[in-house]
């Protein structure tokens, strides 16, 4: 292993534990009460950067930078795919509730 790469990791699990961090502090919703509620903007928040880090995961642990264009591309699809399958369902449910 090359201390190139290392850094690398490194880098990488910073920016993931800083988007997990990042998350945290935008998830302080809560009523008059101290009930939490929902919110749209910290709910799409929360699942654009699951779908940022499982990109970065594919890519960085899973080695799928090295691997064949098309393995790139599926997965890059199926991140695009799972994202408007969750915000898609987000959204029609607070439609159909609202």
């Amino acid at each position: 292993m090359s201390t190139t790469f290392n850094t690398r990791l490194l880098i990488v699990w910073l920016i993931l534990t800083s988007m997990t961090l990042a998350y945290i502090w935008i998830d302080n919703t809560a009523d008059q009460n101290g009930t939490l509620r929902a919110s749209t903007v910290v709910t799409v928040s929360a699942i654009v950067i699951a779908l940022i880090k499982v990109r970065i995961i594919f890519r960085e642990f899973m080695e799928v930078r090295h691997a064949p264009l098309l393995l790139c591309r599926l997965t890059d699809g199926w991140v695009v795919l799972i994202g408007t399958c969750l915000l898609g369902s987000y959204f029609v449910g607070s439609a159909i509730a609202g």
